[in-house]
């Protein structure tokens, strides 16, 4: 099958500013802890899987990393927007679970545990600070890091990332779903193209 995903993410994790894991380094939090609990939320502005249209779905996708990403053993959970049909839900789970290839292909050999997918109303937020909320789960408000020039800081050509190039931050808020608990501090954000026809730099400079 063939698909394609593009639109809008933020994310936010556990790890202390800034987070190590897109360069392969161990997680640290603010605290001492050497995991990584975070959230991402994207909104597929365009999107498909063979004829089923996914554009303006938003889901969110956990993870809980327990040492550096290339270790593995991740445990990945997956919640799409109420408001998606049930086809939309499902295609979106294939795609996320690696099962239609693509990166989430090549990511999926980092899956140790797939928590499954659940339904809940999932946005992104822009209300005086961008954000992420899914309800009754997380909400996140994202703040970029300024640098002197005044422009966001932003890391690029990453070992892992959701994007080539992203903009990274803080974040503040709490989060508790698939039994994943965690205070939020780092963050990120950036415009994102996934596809199916992607099979080589999923790992190295993609996510």
């Amino acid at each position: 099958m063939s698909w394609t995903i593009s639109g809008t993410y933020v994310a936010g994790c556990s790890c202390a500013v800034l987070c190590s894991c897109p360069y392969d380094g161990r997680p640290r939090d603010n605290a001492g802890g050497t995991e990584c609990l975070g959230t991402a939320v994207f909104h597929v502005e365009n999107g498909n899987l063979d004829d089923l249209d996914l554009s303006g779905v938003d889901f969110a996708f956990y993870n809980h990393f327990p040492s550096n990403l290339s270790s593995g053993n991740w445990k990945v959970g997956l919640v799409v927007d109420s408001s998606a049909a049930d086809e939309q839900a499902d295609a979106l789970e294939s795609i996320l679970s690696g099962r239609e290839g693509g990166p989430f292909g090549q990511l999926s050999q980092f899956y140790g545990e797939y928590l499954g997918m659940e339904r809940a109303k999932v946005s992104l937020t822009d209300e005086g600070k961008p954000g992420l909320t899914v309800e009754g789960r997380t909400e996140l408000s994202y703040e970029p890091l300024i640098g002197p020039d005044g422009s966001a800081t932003k890391i690029k050509n990453a070992m892992f990332g959701f994007a080539p190039e992203f903009e990274v931050g803080r974040t503040t808020g709490r989060s508790d779903a698939f039994g994943l608990s965690y205070e939020a501090s780092y963050g990120e954000t950036a415009d994102y193209v996934f596809t199916s026809e992607e099979t080589e730099g999923a790992v190295q400079g993609r996510a």
